[in-house]
This record gives C-alpha cells, sequence and structure tokens, in this order.
C-alpha cells in the first residue's frame, strides 16, 4: 500500500469517526427521568442527528383507568444542543408537550440520581367524552433516576 493510499483510508477513516460521534451528540442524556407523581417517569433516548424517541409512563385518570399504567409514546422529538422538545399521542384523550432543556442537576457523577435534569414548560391536553378541550401548562423539573448497578 503506498503512503498515499495509507494516509488516505486514516483520514478516511477519522471522518468516520467524527461523523459518527456527531451523530451522537447527546446521547449521554439518554435515560429515564421523574414525572409528575410519584411511579410515573419519562423514558428519553437520543438517537442519530438530534432525533428524540421516548414515551411518559403514567397513571390514568379517567374513572376507567385510574391507577393503571398508561404508556404515551412520542409522537415527535427533538434535542438541539442542550433544547430539548417532544408531543406525545394522545392516549385516553390526553397529550403532552415538553419544551425547556436539559441540565446538569445536583448528582455528584453520571449514573446519580439528579446528575441530568429535564427543566422546562410542559402542556397538558385533554380532551374528555364530551369532546371538550382543555390544556394546563406549568414549569417543571424532572430528575434523571440512577442507573442501575452492575
Amino acid at each position: 500500500m503506498s503512503a498515499v493510499a495509507g494516509a488516505q483510508d486514516k483520514a478516511a477513516g477519522v471522518q468516520d469517526k467524527a461523523a459518527e460521534s456527531k451523530a451522537r451528540v447527546g446521547a449521554e442524556y439518554s435515560g429515564m427521568y421523574s414525572f409528575l407523581r410519584e411511579g410515573e417517569f419519562v423514558q428519553v433516548t437520543v438517537e442519530d442527528a438530534g432525533r428524540v424517541t421516548g414515551f411518559v409512563s403514567r397513571y390514568g385518570d379517567l374513572e376507567s383507568d385510574k391507577g393503571v399504567f398508561l404508556d404515551q409514546f412520542f409522537k415527535t422529538g427533538k434535542l438541539e444542543g442542550n433544547a430539548l422538545a417532544f408531543t406525545t399521542d394522545v392516549v385516553h384523550g390526553a397529550a403532552y408537550e415538553f419544551k425547556g432543556t436539559i441540565e446538569r442537576g445536583e448528582g455528584k457523577k453520571p449514573g446519580d440520581e439528579g446528575y441530568y435534569v429535564l427543566k422546562g414548560t410542559l402542556i397538558e391536553r385533554v380532551t374528555d367524552a364530551n369532546q371538550k378541550s382543555s390544556s394546563r401548562t406549568r414549569e417543571v423539573t424532572f430528575k434523571a433516576f440512577p442507573a442501575a448497578a452492575e
């Protein structure tokens, strides 16, 4: 192999690695975060190029689903820098929209509870059985769950 061909291969490998790491920027934010009530959570997974997938797992509020866990998958999700936005699918008449940031929390090291927090505005949109819509907006902080012990 000539020196030029070897250098080209090496440069291509460096470019591949740079593209690979750039595509996964934000992957360290992936994980489970608290939600509105004890036992509820948000699963956030940062995919390639800032695309975010995940779901909210929450207790139902209606008489028909009270105490039952409902999973609401993200319809849209995006991470730009540390700015996070997601919208869930509608489940049992409710959907959630979050706009905010992922920030360092009080956890001392990666994997600690609250190492990262989601801070921002959560809008809950509800449509009742009579098709009457309402929304509730609140400022929230959701803490990262501790990483499972290995």
